[in-house]
């Protein structure tokens, strides 16, 4: 019990992860110990604040958010076992810079609008592969006036 938590604790020295990311990695480097035991060892971390599913999401996403958008963060969040409520809480500090973080994305990769139909496509698929909506997609490519009757109601690519 006192090498899970002290391995336990040498990946939270790290960097912080999530209740499920944490079990999953005790349960991959001690094979021989119940899940009861590293459940034990991982409540206890909770009750003394040393890991915590909500300061998990928000570092997660300040740090995530200056590379991809929120369809993006949200999925590696519901993957990390983030419950909804959290992942939802810790998003709210992206939405309001998603345009401006897509744009600097954008202009990283291509820097000039497209020419033709298929760079267009291209730069398209790019912020949709970034985890961006696609109203910000349309609005970075420029091209949110002539779309905007069919991106309502659509979140992705």
């Amino acid at each position: 019990m006192v090498s899970i938590r002290n391995k336990a604790l040498q990946y939270l020295g790290r960097r912080d992860h999530s209740r499920q990311e944490l079990a999953q990695k005790l349960a991959l480097a001690y094979s021989d110990v119940s899940a009861e035991e590293i459940n034990a060892v991982l409540d206890d971390f909770i009750e003394r604040g040393w890991q915590s599913d909500a300061r998990f999401a928000e570092q997660w996403v300040y740090f995530r958010s200056q590379r991809y958008g929120q369809q993006r963060l949200r999925h590696e969040l519901q993957e990390k076992g983030v419950n909804a409520e959290l992942i939802a809480s810790a998003l709210l500090q992206a939405i309001d810079n998603e345009i401006d973080t897509a744009r600097q994305v954008w202009q990283k990769k291509f820097n000039a609008a497209p020419v033709d139909h298929q760079a267009r496509c291209k730069q398209l698929r790019y912020l949709a592969s970034r985890g961006f909506s696609l109203n910000v997609i349309y609005q970075v490519v420029g091209e949110a006036d002539e779309f905007d009757g069919y991106s309502d109601g659509i979140d992705s690519i």
